[in-house]
């Protein structure tokens, strides 16, 4: 590919069948860049978005073998009014991805695309200005996603350098996110408001942020693990009880039980929560004669059994 580098912002590549293409450096490259990793570039390839045309080159570094984390261990709950909740009492959260300019052009944009869609009669072709249209609404569209992303990059980069263990909820989140449609014969209730959930699950990208944490924390020397989700939500993390009406509201939690009584935020509960079942997974192990592992009358059959470690996925360079 003959990679040179230019001056300190930009770069040249061979690209086949274009000539000498030059980019922005971006990132560091081994083999290239004075001071930088050790190892070797094996490839690239070409992306393409509504911003334009980027290179993502792939390499192979040389890395030792990463020492053990000696930080704390948190849980963190997911959700949608607090996208990040931490058993510390932390929350993460995002403005919107777009300006307020950007929202009122986007919306301007999707109600002229509509009545350039509308005028067009049935059959005939997209013409150069409906196209340009939608050409816009994707460049804000492709501007939000990647405020989005780079948010998470950063949020899920300073989670694995701080902790060695972070405890998530085991998730199906394609089952979460199914239709509530229905059937004709059986149409489903509430799909408007099972919509909207489902756009801001989506929005939120729960599934990228456990992805993104699991190979970076195993860069690191940590772990991600995954705990059955069952009742967090419901149960006080203090007294370890669950009763009825605890959860008041979707932010506010207020143990029912006369001899707690603790009031907080939900989502941090949930988190303490999370985290007290993966300190204590081995209070649930039971041995292969059905009897527990632990002195003393405790319960055999867990209703939240398992604590499992995530994956481990290796992201392209």
């Amino acid at each position: 590919m003959q990679i040179t580098r230019i001056n300190r912002r930009w770069g040249a590549v061979n690209v086949p069948k274009l000539g000498r293409v030059r980019f922005r450096w971006t990132k560091d490259l081994p083999g290239l860049t004075k001071g930088g990793p050790a190892g070797r570039i094996t490839g690239a390839r070409l992306v393409k978005d509504a911003h334009g045309w980027s290179i993502a080159f792939r390499t192979v570094l040389l890395v030792s073998a990463p020492v053990p984390h000696a930080g704390p261990k948190v849980g963190m709950d997911r959700g949608i009014a607090v996208p990040l909740a931490l058993s510390t009492g932390e929350h993460l959260r995002h403005g919107p991805w777009l300006s307020g300019g950007q929202r009122e052009r986007l919306l301007r944009l999707e109600r002229k695309s509509a009545r350039q869609r509308a005028a067009r009669g049935k059959g005939d072709p997209v013409s150069n200005r409906e196209r340009r249209t939608y050409d816009q609404i994707a460049r804000l569209r492709a501007t939000a996603k990647r405020r989005a992303v780079d948010w998470q990059q950063q949020r899920t980069t300073d989670l694995a350098r701080r902790f060695s263990a972070i405890v998530v909820e085991d998730l199906n989140i394609p089952a979460m996110m199914a239709s509530a449609s229905g059937t004709v014969q059986e149409p489903g209730r509430g799909v408007a408001q099972k919509w909207g959930l489902n756009r801001s699950i989506a929005g939120q990208a729960w599934g990228r942020t456990v992805e993104l944490l699991t190979y970076k924390a195993a860069d690191r020397g940590g772990l991600v693990a995954r705990v059955d989700p069952c009742g967090t939500s419901q149960e006080c993390h203090r007294c370890h009880t669950t009763t009825k009406g605890s959860r008041e509201r979707q932010s506010r939690f207020a143990c029912k039980d006369p001899a707690c009584g603790w009031i907080g935020n939900a989502d941090t509960n949930a988190a303490r929560n999370l985290l007290h079942r993966y300190n204590s997974a081995a209070a649930w192990a039971v041995t292969g004669r059905g009897d527990s592992a632990m002195a003393g009358p405790v319960k055999r059959q867990a209703s939240c059994p398992t604590v499992s470690p995530a994956p481990a996925l290796r992201a392209a360079a």
